[in-house]
């Protein structure tokens, strides 16, 4: 039986920083790069008799990330400890939240892949709140921890089981970590652990109802390994189920050197977690004026800019959805039509192209890699009014990146300015002509095509600057003359 006779069934456990000075029960800095254990004190290593006292600016932050995915803010909720024993969580358990979570359902809707297809959404159960745990670092003789992520506030976001396919799967990701950016809840670096990924999957026949027995993958920290990941276990589920074997219910690991996952426990459940209240924290209490105002504070997210983008700029989908990837990103291509500029997909061209070929060049942010929103934006006036050319804007533009100075300065620097003068043109052409005086007589026999000939041999002339428009006129008056 092929693999297209099975579905797969996917759901993901999203965890991710808050970008909060300090951490969620004591006032530790939880920002990131310090020395081994220097970001600790009695409360996050869990001494005995020691007090969590929660961070506001934490809930503050979780309840923007609940509102923007359309959740329902709870009026109440409660902390709960998560009991289990692992040499990174030095007091036998975590805080975090299960019965009644801060935010409950909501959804993500992912873009649409293409013109006139709709939009996609995918359930969410709920986002709570919870505190990280220490880091572990194996060595071959020894097994070291690090502290200093331990009490870090986190939200988990948790989906319902609605999403097919490792590439929908990447969508959702990267649609939801570009949400969090946007209203500054995480600065989304997986590569410092800022956002991590747990994968629920499993494989049904198509047309079933009931779901498969699934393996959960811990703590993937890239797109890339959340879609190879899945691929895999759902080709290793789909052979099991294929050779007549049973999927067992397990915790995986996803080795990325080999690219296959691994056993790792078998899946916990939730009585295995001795979950009860907290008795140290009382019960979390939203007002509903607390929540208006955390509203009326939120940005605009990155569904609506698509759609303005798309509406009132005359872009398409995909141009939008490339240019609201980055909140950054974003405000620099509105930044350069503040400007003036008239052609919105030119300047959006521009962005998708030259901007973004600086940033990953250079592997640095946007704020370093590129000149300033506004010089792009004046850069790209100067084409538009045909004082420079295209080509020449891109050579202005690559030194503007390394040298940081402005778009008038520049080209004046490296002599890009076009050459509008019509006598200046005209001579340019007269000198071509007397030169090519057998392509001539085959161009006025009839040979349109050498026209293109022409144009390159009288830019050449000019070094390039000729004006384009000006030339095609001129040259052609004076060939058909």
């Amino acid at each position: 039986m092929s693999d297209s006779a099975y579905e797969a069934i996917i759901g993901l456990e999203v965890h991710t920083h808050l970008m909060t000075r300090s951490k969620l029960f004591c006032g530790c800095s939880a920002g990131f790069g310090a020395g081994p254990n220097e970001n600790v004190c009695p409360v996050c290593m869990g001494m005995p008799g020691v007090l969590p006292v929660l961070n506001r600016h934490a809930v503050e932050l979780a309840i923007r990330a609940g509102l923007a995915a359309h959740c329902e803010i709870a009026p109440e909720s409660i902390f709960a400890r998560k009991s289990y024993f692992y040499p990174d969580l030095p007091k036998g358990y975590q805080i975090s939240q299960y019965e009644l979570p801060l935010c409950k359902g909501g959804y993500i809707e992912l873009p649409a892949h293409s013109e006139g297809a709709e939009p996609r959404r995918i359930r969410l159960t709920r986002i709570h709140m919870e505190e990280d745990a220490g880091k572990n670092i194996h060595e071959s003789d020894a097994s070291l921890v690090d502290f200093n992520r331990s009490g870090v506030p986190l939200v988990e976001i948790v989906s319902e089981p609605d999403i097919r396919s490792a590439d929908e799967a990447g969508a959702y990701l990267r649609e939801l970590r570009s949400i969090l950016r946007y209203i500054e809840a995480t600065d989304g670096k997986m590569e410092e652990g800022g956002l991590r990924c747990d994968v629920n999957v499993s494989v049904r026949k198509r047309g079933a109802s009931e779901f498969g027995v699934k393996t959960e993958i811990k703590n993937l920290n890239s797109f890339r390994f959340v879609e190879k990941a899945i691929e895999h276990e759902v080709a290793r589920q789909i052979e099991i189920l294929e050779s007549g074997g049973r999927v067992a219910q397990e915790t995986h690991l996803w080795d990325p050197v080999r690219e296959v996952t691994r056993p790792m426990r078998s899946k916990e459940f939730a009585n295995d977690y001795r979950y009860f209240p907290e008795p140290d924290l009382p019960p979390l209490r939203v007002s509903p004026d607390m929540v208006e105002a955390i509203k009326a504070s939120m940005p605009e997210l990155p569904a609506d800019q698509r759609a303005r983008f798309v509406r009132d700029l005359g872009l398409t989908a995909y141009e939008a959805a490339v240019l609201t990837q980055d909140r950054d990103l974003a405000a620099y291509f509105e930044t350069m039509l503040a400007t003036g500029l008239k052609n919105h997909r030119t300047a959006a061209n521009w962005v998708m192209t030259e901007v973004l070929r600086a940033v990953n060049e250079t592997a640095r942010p946007l704020a370093d890699a590129a000149p300033l929103a506004i010089e792009s934006g004046q850069l790209l006036k100067l084409v538009e009014t045909g004082a420079i050319s295209l080509n020449a804007a891109k050579t202005a533009f690559a030194a503007m990146c390394k040298s940081g100075k402005g778009a008038g300065a520049t080209v004046a620097e490296l002599g890009l300015a076009q050459v509008s003068d019509e006598g200046a043109i005209a001579a340019a052409c007269d000198k071509v002509i007397a030169a090519e005086a057998a392509k001539v007589a085959e161009y006025r026999g009839g040979r349109d095509k050498l026209f293109g000939f022409f144009v390159g041999q009288v830019m050449k002339a000019m070094g390039g600057k000729g004006n384009p428009k000006v030339v095609n006129e001129i040259l052609k008056r004076k060939l058909n003359a």
